[in-house]
């Protein structure tokens, strides 16, 4: 049975001609944020081009490993250990994203775990854009004192009856993003879409072969490594990467958005080569390395105030073959 939402003002004047033809709203619960983390349920609000509900979708998913926050998702080992696997609802979950644009709040957080778990489970996500439903509110200048989901639904009087349940949380965003939608397409506002750039490679979690409990602790599954820090670079750093030139040890480098490699490994691969991994961009950033140079990240609007250069992950990977020494070793 489909929960539609209540009605609201909508536009029935002529319809962006540019605007997606489908929707999907996603939420996700994990086990923690980490690259690490794995999905413990997962849900999917179908909508048509115009944001109206088709139909939706709810599974609980062993993440093979302790769940994490109880407390926040509400979902224990023992609830868990029955829940199918990840990969054993992969093509159900597939068959509601093929073709639609993901909409989720802080959607890069949503995608990322979704295109993690594809990767584990050897599969490609058929989602090439994403719309973040807080960029989106920001487009509309919403009067909203934060950004929290909470505020978003509540400001369209959206009642929220589960909080961090993935389904009830899937169903407050589809509701408040109907009129969000609608507000967008009367004022023909573009849509503030990202591109999705599926994972290939990843840093190893808790190893998927046979199905087991998912009570037993993180730790105990073979490959898993918990987060580190890096130790500081020991390369003075030596200015700024000269286009067409080599990579040089101790360059400050910064990533920004989607990367195929997921971002703990590329990094690790950068600071092997000798590089300093920057979290931010200053006018000392020697490079910033991303797929959507036409992007309005802050990393991305920092990198053109301060004149850093910029490549994409594909150049980036090639100059790492072939890291020139720090001056002076």
């Amino acid at each position: 049975m489909v929960d539609l939402p209540p009605q609201r003002t909508t536009h029935d004047g002529p319809w962006p001609a540019g605007y997606p033809s489908g929707f999907a709203v996603v939420d996700v619960e994990t086990t923690g944020l980490a690259s690490h983390d794995r999905i413990v349920s997962a849900a999917v609000y179908r909508l048509t081009a115009r944001g109206e509900v088709e139909d939706h979708w709810y599974s609980p998913v062993n993440p093979q490993r302790d769940p994490g926050p109880v407390w926040i998702h509400g979902l224990t080992s023992e609830v868990l250990a029955g829940a199918p696997l990840f990969a054993e609802v992969v093509d159900e979950l597939a068959e509601r994203l093929a073709d639609r644009v993901l909409v989720a709040h802080n959607a890069v957080f949503d995608w990322t775990m979704l295109a993690r778990e594809f990767a584990r489970a050897g599969r490609t996500p058929p989602v090439r854009e994403r719309l973040c439903t807080i960029r989106l509110a920001k487009e509309l200048a919403l009067p909203l004192p934060n950004h929290k989901l909470e505020t978003l639904v509540g400001h369209f009087g959206v009642a929220q009856r589960q909080a961090h349940h993935a389904l009830d949380d899937a169903r407050v965003l589809a509701e408040a993003f109907l009129p969000s939608l609608h507000e967008a397409a009367s004022r023909r506002l573009p849509l503030p879409l990202h591109p999705c750039r599926p994972i290939t490679e990843w840093a190893e979690g808790p190893s998927a072969g046979a199905r087991r409990g998912a009570g037993q602790a993180a730790g105990a599954w073979r490959g898993w490594r918990a987060p580190r820090r890096r130790p500081a670079c020991p390369y003075p750093n030596p200015g700024r990467y000269e286009p067409g030139g080599r990579l040089v040890q101790g360059m400050r480098v910064a990533f920004s958005g989607d990367t195929s490699i997921d971002r703990e490994l590329l990094e690790d691969q950068a600071y092997e080569a000798g590089l300093h991994v920057a979290t931010s961009i200053s006018r000392l950033t020697s490079l910033l390395v991303t797929n959507t140079p036409e992007s309005t990240t802050s990393k991305v609007a920092r990198a053109r105030v301060h004149g850093t250069p910029i490549l994409d992950e594909a150049a980036f990977t090639h100059l790492l073959r072939d890291v020139a020494p720090a001056p002076g070793q």
